[in-house]
């Protein structure tokens, strides 16, 4: 079979992002913050990938919604614009500082009632919820090692046809070399080979940013 893809170069890149829809205030006042941080700047996902999941939560009619890595909350801005009405998102993250930039955010957007924040171990928090199936959507974009615990703690507490949502997939290209052994790689590693043959799912691997995967409850 032939390979059929586009390279994104820089040029091509903001091409996407001039066809995607605009940052509003609230959300290009939180990137300029976050870009303060400086290097850690980088865990704040993608303008597209934003757009993205603001789109499969409207599609999904998401009422119950979870993240795991809420950052300067960026993504949960994205996720809980989206929700149904009475929909609510509950962010795991562990960092007070960064969070408290995001609550400020999510108020200035009018979201703070519709986002539950928890801090503390995520799988701690995942453990906690109810075993009911209620869950419609969940975003995966924290530590790469707990990765695979965060998805089993999740998938029996999602609802039939419900979706789990992957950050990070590709972990800038190391998926694919060899000399790269470090935790985090491995653990990508694995996740990506247990969620690809795991018939409990249906998934797709997408090229969005530094890679998506949508594993939909069977």
């Amino acid at each position: 079979m032939d390979l059929k893809f586009t390279a994104v170069t820089a040029d091509l890149y903001q091409y996407i992002l001039d066809h995607n829809p605009p940052e509003d205030g609230v959300l290009r006042d939180l990137v300029t913050e976050t870009d303060g941080l400086g290097d850690i700047r980088m865990m704040q996902v993608a303008l597209e990938q934003g757009a993205f999941l603001g789109m499969l939560t409207r599609l999904l009619g998401v009422r119950n919604a979870v993240e795991i890595g809420t950052f300067t909350g960026y993504s949960a801005i994205c996720i809980a614009r989206g929700l149904a009405d009475g929909g609510r998102l509950l962010c795991c993250d562990v960092s007070e500082e960064w969070t408290t930039i995001a609550k400020r955010h999510w108020a200035r957007a009018g979201l703070d009632d519709r986002i539950e924040l928890r801090l503390g171990p995520a799988i701690d928090t995942l453990n906690a919820l109810p075993q009911t199936p209620d869950i419609d959507l969940a975003f995966i974009d924290a530590d790469k090692p707990s990765y695979q615990r965060y998805y089993e703690a999740l998938l029996p507490r999602l609802r039939q046809n419900g979706l789990i949502v992957f950050d990070n997939v590709l972990w800038f290209g190391n998926v694919i070399d060899p000399s790269k052994t470090d935790e985090s790689t491995v653990a990508i590693r694995t996740l990506n080979d247990l969620v690809v043959a795991d018939e409990r799912v249906e998934a797709v691997m997408l090229p969005v940013a530094d890679g998506l995967t949508l594993a939909r409850k069977r």
